[in-house]
């Protein structure tokens, strides 16, 4: 059994550790937990000592193959929970970031397996991320940005990396919601922002700092 903060800590490695592709710092985590270093190394020492990563001080951390595991468990329930949230609640896609959080700390493998088939064995949730499976594995899904697609392309909004409230709301009010066809018909080169034609005929530019954050295919 791990604490709630043990089990945010072992989500955060193996989300930093996959977008840099490597060990992860521990400037880096107190940057993502607001956290200060000492109290960082800390929390890793105990989390080493359980033998759910690999930790030296002043190196890098990766996580064990347990912890792993034991991320992956957490991640899962948490997008299941985003699952329901929307689907079944009625809460938007901007709104259930918080709220998983605190439903992710639920450890019934009977209620998420309940839930699971519930919710018909969802393979993303409402952001677009791929869910875990049951048995522990990250499904590899392939995408580009939409800043890295050419001009005439037509692509398809498959998800987003970046989560936060306002940016989900500011795509809401632009259209820009996953599954919406988008066509690229100019690019900047000024500042690489985008001009798009999306299925309702709309025609808007987009943001460089928005085009990187969408998942197209």
């Amino acid at each position: 059994m791990h604490s709630f903060t043990e089990e945010n800590y072992l989500k955060i490695i193996y989300a930093l550790s996959t977008r840099q592709n490597g060990e992860v710092t521990t400037n880096a985590l107190a940057e993502m937990t607001a956290t200060k270093a000492a109290s960082v190394s800390d929390m890793l020492r105990k989390l080493a000592d359980k033998q759910l990563i690999h930790y030296k001080k002043y190196q890098g951390v990766r996580l064990t193959a347990e912890g792993e595991r034991q991320a992956l468990r957490v991640i899962r329930r948490h997008r299941l929970w985003e699952v329901f949230l929307v689907q079944k609640l009625g809460f938007g896609w901007d709104q259930v970031h918080d709220i998983a959080e605190e439903l992710e700390h639920i450890r019934s493998e009977e209620l998420v397996s309940r839930l699971d088939t519930f919710l018909g064995s969802p393979q993303f949730d409402p952001h677009g991320d791929p869910i875990p499976t049951p048995a522990g594995t990250m499904p590899q899904i392939e995408y580009r940005k939409l800043s890295d697609v050419s001009v005439g392309e037509e692509v398809t909004i498959m998800g987003v990396l970046e989560h936060s409230p306002e940016f989900l709301q500011h795509l809401d009010r632009s259209g820009l919601t996953l599954g919406c066809a988008v066509k690229v018909s100019e690019i900047s080169s000024f500042d690489k922002s985008v001009q798009v034609h999306l299925s309702s005929e709309k025609s808007l530019f987009v943001s460089c700092e928005v085009t990187r954050n969408l998942l197209v295919n």
